[in-house]
């Protein structure tokens, strides 16, 4: 049995990691369609966060809003290379946790852009004089 408690600490080790997390935001990037959407909107909202000079408390709030997409949206990539690995032919129940998957991704996306409503609604209505 492989007990990593016990493993010495490793610089090099722990540098190494890093490398595999890029190397798959790099594989992400390159092979997820919807992550690309994703990074498209956030930059649109930050370009738009810059416009309407929003406060460091909806700043926050929208970097965490990103990086739940993103984080959901890497995750859901992650199970559904699992499960076509694992049952590369049609198979119900790899379908409910592909679309299982998915749905954690849909929440975190509306959650999203609640938040994003939330800061820029009042914003805009502002500026249109409402």
């Amino acid at each position: 049995m492989n007990n990593k408690s016990h493993e010495k600490f490793s610089l090099r080790k722990r540098i190494k990691s890093f490398t595999y997390a890029f190397n798959g935001l790099k594989i992400v990037f390159k092979e997820e369609h919807n992550l690309r959407i994703h990074l498209l909107v956030s930059l649109i909202v930050v370009v738009c966060g810059s416009i309407f000079q929003i406060s460091i408390i909806e700043w926050i709030l929208l970097c965490f809003a990103i990086g739940f997409v993103i984080s959901t949206e890497i995750l859901n990539s992650a199970i559904e290379n699992l499960a076509d690995f694992v049952s590369p032919e049609y198979h119900d129940l790899i379908k409910k946790v592909k679309d299982i998957s998915a749905a954690a991704v849909l929440v975190s996306t509306i959650v999203s852009v609640v938040i994003g409503i939330l800061i820029f609604l009042p914003k805009i209505s502002h500026l249109i004089g409402n």
